[in-house]
């Protein structure tokens, strides 16, 4: 009892709830969340193989970390997730200190897996199957699934959660680690996810996530000629008692489906937001990609949203620098990103990743300076998209859900005693006023007076009388502590 426990949580929203559902695992083992990884008995990093950059900052975290561990030889010190997966061997020869290595689909064997170093004395390592190393069902057996021991102290705050439908992916993307890394796409039974959302809304928590790496794909074979469709599940979870707002990510663009559409718009709960990366404006470059789309067939589902669902907010994820990409091939991402009208799009510049279809067929022959470039180049386009977007805003009265003090703008304005608070719409429009902090957790009216390309600031009309605060210090200074061990995701790709 009253052992330490450090996590750093790198990457996607899969990952942050992983991270949740570790911790409610080891509570069981009487570990305690510490921000400082010295103070720790045991220090975890749960990592991310999507961009170089992700993977470098976890050997750079290991390398401070290798004196520490001479200096305190019963620490142990693990790596989990899609990087220990993917990289086992090579974490071993570049960081020998690590005593435990678990991918993504052995995350249940953790406590396990730490009594046999406790016992033994000898690093552990469990990882899945590779995709080509069995059948699709041993592969698909060996990315283990357990049952969520929701944490609320390890999530951002106590009234928002996300959800898995799924595990894995299989639309292998050419420049993609995580079918490797994640396994065989595999969606979860209704009834359980269902039976989660109630264990949250019993919680306190008042708006959920759905993620999956290709959420709309969801669909569960029951087995006997019945499917659940996203846009079933959606039904299902809207009439949760408490639960007041539903959102999904991430979308791919060929399973934006017309049911999904009008389950959207039909079920106020569900947010009017869709996330639909494009990855590329240009077919070339698409086919590359391996994206089972043409721009005309993006620019076409981009219709048909806006057309059933009215006043639809979408985002987008690119690329920029892909093997191949000409400037010719980067105009037209940047034509379509002037065209679309996305309320916001996350833009990485490409890196390349061993294991990937890209890295094994293509050079990347991009310059590391025109990627820069480009990203440059794309982000002003779109910040001018969304000041554009964001300004139609200004004059409106919306409904934010209050998510706490705002970390950019500071703690009060001039004219005001009260904190900056931040919120989001049911659109995803991030909401910055001024306002006492009892406001957190609960849903506001803003009257909208001004707007940046990434900001809605507004002024607060009367909270919705119906629901309490979520204040921070009311988990306690131990929850205060575990929320900032948890790292802002990344959008999954």
């Amino acid at each position: 009892m009253g052992r330490k426990l450090f996590l750093e949580t790198v990457g996607c929203q899969m990952n942050v709830l992983d991270s949740e559902l570790v911790v409610g695992s080891l509570r069981r083992l009487g570990y305690q969340i510490v921000d400082d990884p010295r103070d720790a008995d045991l220090i975890l990093f749960n990592t991310c193989s999507v961009r170089q950059h992700a993977e470098d900052k976890i050997y750079s975290a290991l390398g401070t970390l290798r004196r520490h561990k001479q200096k305190r030889p019963k620490t142990i010190i693990g790596v989990i997730g899609c990087m220990a997966q993917k990289d086992q061997e090579l974490i071993r020869k570049r960081a020998p200190h690590v005593d435990l290595i678990c991918g993504p689909g052995q995350l249940a064997r953790i406590p396990e897996l730490l009594g046999e170093i406790e016992r033994t004395g000898s690093p552990q390592i469990a990882v899945s199957l590779g995709r080509a190393e069995a059948s699709r069902p041993e592969v698909t057996e060996s990315f283990e699934s357990y049952d969520p021991l929701r944490e609320p102290s390890m999530r951002p705050n106590a009234f928002q959660a996300y959800v898995r439908t799924q595990f894995g992916c299989d639309k292998f993307c050419t420049y993609c680690i995580v079918p490797s890394v994640r396994g065989p796409e595999q969606c979860r039974h209704p009834q359980h996810i269902l039976a989660e959302v109630r264990q949250l809304a019993d919680q306190g928590c008042l708006e959920i996530t759905l993620v999956g790496q290709t959420v709309n794909s969801y669909c569960f074979d029951h087995g006997d000629g019945r499917t659940t469709r996203l846009s079933d599940l959606l039904n299902l979870l809207h009439d949760v008692p408490g639960i007041r707002r539903i959102k999904f990510v991430t979308n791919f663009p060929r399973d934006m489906t017309d049911d999904l559409l009008d389950a959207v718009a039909d079920l106020p709960k569900v947010c009017r937001y869709l996330h639909v990366p494009a990855q590329s404006g240009c077919n070339e470059v698409l086919k590359r990609m391996k994206r089972l789309y043409t721009v005309e067939y993006y620019r076409d589902m981009l219709a048909r949203c806006r057309e059933r669902i009215p006043g639809v907010a979408i985002s987008s994820d690119f690329i920029v620098g892909f093997c191949g990409e000409t400037e010719a091939s980067f105009q037209r991402t940047c034509d379509l990103v002037a065209e679309a009208g996305f309320k916001n799009s996350f833009i990485f510049k490409y890196s390349p990743r061993p294991g990937t279809k890209a890295d094994e067929l293509y050079p990347d022959d991009v310059p590391e300076e025109v990627k820069r470039r480009r990203n440059n180049d794309l982000l002003a386009i779109q910040n001018r998209v969304s000041l554009r977007e964001h300004r139609t805003w200004i004059g409106r009265t919306v409904e934010v859900l209050v998510e706490g003090p705002s970390k950019k703008f500071g703690h009060a304005s001039d004219s005001s005693e009260f904190p900056q608070l931040t919120g989001r719409t049911d659109t995803d429009h991030i909401a910055v006023f001024d306002g006492p902090l009892s406001l957190i957790g609960r849903f506001v009216q803003l009257r909208i007076v001004d707007a940046s390309a990434f900001t809605l600031f507004g002024e607060v009309s009367e909270p919705d009388p119906h629901h309490r605060s979520v204040l921070p210090q009311e988990n306690g200074e131990e929850s205060r502590t575990e929320a900032r061990s948890a790292r802002i995701p990344l959008p999954l790709v």
